[in-house]
C-alpha cells in the first residue's frame, strides 16, 4: 500500500516573493500554524536538514521529526522527505511552484506509506493530509500576499 495526495493554490505575489518566503524553513513557524518550532541542524548546499515540531496535541504530547529540504531554484521545484519517519515507512514531498494568471500556482504533492503500527493507516493519513494542506496553503497565501501589498 502506498498513498499519494496533491494540494494547490494560487498566490496573488511576485515568484520571487514566494519562493523566498515559502522556503525560509527557520521562519516556517510564523508561515504555518501547525508548527510551533522549526530548528535547521545542517546546511549542504542548497539541501538544509532541519527538524519541525508541532505544537502540543490534546494530551499534551510535541510530535516532531527531522526532514531533508533541497530546493531547486531554476525549475522552481522543491524536494523533500522525511529522515526520522516517525508513523511513515517514508514520506516524499514535492512542491511546485508556477506563474499562471493572477501570480503563482504552489503545489503540494506527497507520497508515502504508513507503518503497520502507526494510529492511522494510508487512507487516514490521506485524508488528514488532504484537510490540513488547504487550510496551511490558504495561511501561507493570506501572509505572502499580505507582504506583497506592504511592499507595494
Amino acid at each position: 500500500m502506498s498513498a499519494h495526495t496533491e494540494n494547490e493554490i494560487v498566490i496573488n505575489a511576485p515568484m520571487d516573493l514566494v519562493w523566498k518566503m515559502t522556503n525560509d524553513v527557520a521562519t516556517w513557524p510564523r508561515l504555518f500554524s501547525e508548527y510551533a518550532e522549526a530548528e535547521i541542524l545542517e546546511q549542504r548546499g542548497e539541501t538544509v536538514r532541519f527538524r519541525l515540531a508541532l505544537h502540543p496535541d490534546e494530551q499534551g504530547r510535541v510530535w516532531s521529526w527531522v526532514s531533508e529540504r533541497t530546493p531547486d531554484e531554476q525549475t522552481r521545484t522543491v524536494r523533500a522527505h522525511r529522515v526520522e519517519t516517525g508513523p511513515f515507512k517514508y514520506m516524499w514531498i514535492f512542491w511546485e511552484y508556477q506563474e499562471v494568471d493572477g501570480g503563482v500556482r504552489m503545489r503540494w504533492v506527497q507520497d508515502f506509506e504508513m507503518k503497520p503500527q502507526a494510529p492511522v493507516d494510508d487512507a487516514g493519513m490521506a485524508e488528514r493530509i488532504d484537510t490540513n494542506s488547504p487550510v496551511q496553503m490558504r495561511l501561507i497565501r493570506d501572509k505572502v500576499e499580505a507582504a506583497a501589498a506592504a511592499r507595494g
